[in-house]
């Protein structure tokens, strides 16, 4: 397999392991670039083309899940018998390993991975997929420590009408009770496996062990897990509440969604804890609490040894006095203590969401209420303000009551890939596969030196820049290197053949459309009127659009042009030029006598003029029309 390459493009590098499903292989997609992990299944399945098409199906639901705590999903492609995901390549490893290395957990590091994890789940299920096979193997942990779910292999889109003969289940020591009896998964089957998971980090251990899983199964479904206090006393008690929660048998006593738990895991710290605590439904019910001078009024029962008179002891008059003393100063402390527990004043909690962070938790604790804080990334909510409150505002709660905030830390941002020199399709290709949308601005292309017409020329932002995800990155295409400007000939009174090597000589063109006019000045075949005009600017390539004359021309005139020739014993050459709308011409040419006096008729053609010259010197230059 080493060598090989996928779909004409992912060239398989070494195996990085492989589960029940599939094997894993690191890889490289050789038109992007980079690393990729591949996930190619096995034979056994591969055969089967309803578990085929159902993985196909459900890999390009999973691809459509974009979360910084999820593994994207690049490609979905077949190689003969070979059916492959391709993945994004983590670069770290699995929670399995953190936990064999490092267990038991801190309790912070495994409330912040908690939290990850939960917030993957809740995109997941909001976009109806659930996971079915949550476990540390299938969660890997970056160089920088987050926590990142892949493996949907087993994931099915839970809207989907599919109907599943041939179930798959997920490892037998963080299956849920519900899908330990072959009852289908549900968002709370996912609660449950974090719940293990959770389990497992704190105390380095799985809640249930036996010898075979039919066994581990079972004690899933009627065992309730032993304490995670007894096995590691430095976890805080609510963290323990909120891991059992998660675990509880009833799907319907568990945490109503992923990102319940999650606020639950937010809400524990070392300086408050506003759990309610967790109780099983029997003890759930109201219970009236026992005034405390009604205990009081129950008067301690001595056993007596014997009925003997010698044994019986009597306590002097004084003594009674004193323990009566005593038990009414106590019931008075006792009654003074619970008044002030069941009298702390209520406060309406204020309205905070929008609210800056500092000014959010002045607004509180004037309240007299306590703050706890969570952060995570907004698209829209400026940094250090307030997203959400976990007490609706104008509710009455108890003074000293924790709210909790979930305050914004700016918008997710990543980094945008550089695909200048890209075509417009591998651009795309790579911006969509990392979450952005793409425009390309076809208008504004833009001349290069360096880039082929037609790649990408510019990009905004550049390349390596940091974006939020999901924004547009805007595309400038190349139009090639920038053209040398020419000055435009004058090609009034030319032919067309003519005005085509002249404008082809300065690497310009002559447009096809050309006009016809009838003349009076111009011959026919001779160009009139041009665009641009003379001694315009234009960039090479471009063209120049003509007017041709179809006739019938001037009419010919004359003019008798006269000179004298020196009378200085020497001989003199007289020229005459001729220009007009034919073009330029000598009509007379001759060498002549000392003081000859030549008169010629020079007939012309037009607009123009004519000019004498003696010995080559310009003597007269006479417009003619």
């Amino acid at each position: 397999m080493i060598g090989k390459l996928l779909g004409n493009r992912y060239e398989v590098l070494e195996q990085l392991g492989g589960g029940g499903m599939a094997l894993v292989w690191k890889g490289k997609d050789t038109l992007l670039n980079r690393l990729v992990t591949i996930k190619v299944l096995r034979p056994e399945y591969a055969s089967d083309e309803d578990f085929v098409r159902r993985f196909r199906r459900e890999a390009q639901a999973v691809a459509s899940l974009s979360h910084p705590n999820i593994v994207s999903i690049y490609d979905v492609g077949q190689e003969n018998d070979s059916h492959y995901l391709v993945m994004e390549y983590v670069e770290g490893e699995s929670l399995k390993s953190l936990i064999r290395r490092e267990a038991p957990l801190p309790s912070t590091k495994a409330i912040q991975l908690g939290r990850q994890i939960a917030e993957a789940l809740e995109h997941a299920h909001e976009n109806s997929i659930i996971h079915r096979d949550v476990k540390p193997h299938n969660i890997l942990i970056t160089k920088n420590g987050r926590a990142k779910l892949t493996d949907f292999g087993i994931a099915q889109a839970s809207a989907s009408t599919i109907t599943h003969t041939d179930a798959i289940v997920g490892s037998v020591h963080y299956i849920s009770p519900e899908q330990a009896k072959g009852e289908p998964a549900g968002p709370k089957s996912d609660i449950y496996a974090l719940g293990v998971v959770l389990y497992e980090m704190l105390t380095g251990q799985v809640p249930y062990q036996a010898d075979g899983a039919i066994g581990v199964a079972l004690k899933h479904i009627q065992e309730q897990p032993p304490s995670l206090r007894e096995i590691n006393p430095n976890i805080p008690e609510d963290l323990e509440k909120v891991v059992l929660r998660a675990m509880d048998k009833l799907p319907e006593r568990r945490h109503k969604s992923a990102r319940a738990l999650g606020k639950d895991l937010i809400s524990i710290s070392d300086e408050t804890r506003t759990m309610l605590p967790y109780l099983p439904e029997d003890e759930e019910h109201t219970r009236v609490l026992p005034s405390p001078t009604l205990i009081m009024k129950e008067e301690p029962r001595i056993s007596r040894a014997s009925d003997k008179p010698s044994q019986r002891r009597q306590m002097k008059p004084a003594a009674w006095g004193m323990l009566a003393l005593v038990l009414v100063l106590l019931a008075a402390g006792m009654l003074f203590v619970f008044n002030s527990y069941l009298n702390v004043g209520e406060v309406k909690v204020p309205p905070v969401v929008g609210m800056h962070i500092d000014e959010a938790r002045h607004v509180l604790e004037e309240r007299g209420l306590k703050v706890s804080v969570s952060t995570q990334p907004h698209d829209t909510v400026k940094k250090d303000h307030v997203i959400s409150q976990d007490m609706e505002a104008n509710r009455m709660v108890k003074k000293g009551r924790a709210i909790v905030l979930v305050v914004s830390a700016g918008q997710d941002l990543v980094e945008v890939p550089d695909v200048v020199n890209f075509s417009p399709e591998e651009a795309k290709y790579t911006l969509f596969n990392q979450k952005f949308k793409v425009e390309v601005l076809a208008e504004e292309e833009v001349y290069s030196e360096d880039i082929d017409k037609g790649k990408v020329a510019e990009q905004e932002p550049k390349g390596k820049a940091q974006a939020p995800r999901g924004s547009t990155i805007k595309l400038h295409l190349s139009k090639g290197p920038k053209p040398q400007v020419q000055k435009v000939p004058n090609l009034i009174g030319l032919t067309q053949e003519a005005a085509l090597s002249e404008l082809s000589r300065l690497g310009l063109a002559l447009d096809e459309t050309i006009g016809q006019v009838e003349s009076s000045e111009y011959l026919s075949g001779q160009i009139t009127k041009q665009d641009p005009a003379p001694d315009s600017e234009l960039e090479e390539g471009n063209k120049v659009k003509i007017t041709i004359s179809t006739g019938p021309g001037p009419a010919p005139k004359q003019i008798t042009v006269t000179i004298r020739v020196p009378n200085d014993g020497k001989t003199h050459e007289v020229k005459i030029e001729r220009q007009d709308v034919r073009g330029t011409d000598y009509p007379y040419i001759s060498s002549n006598q000392p003081g000859d006096n030549v008169i010629q008729d020079i007939r012309f053609y037009g607009k123009g003029k004519i000019r004498v010259f003696l010995d080559g010197q310009l003597e007269k230059d006479i417009p003619v029309e």
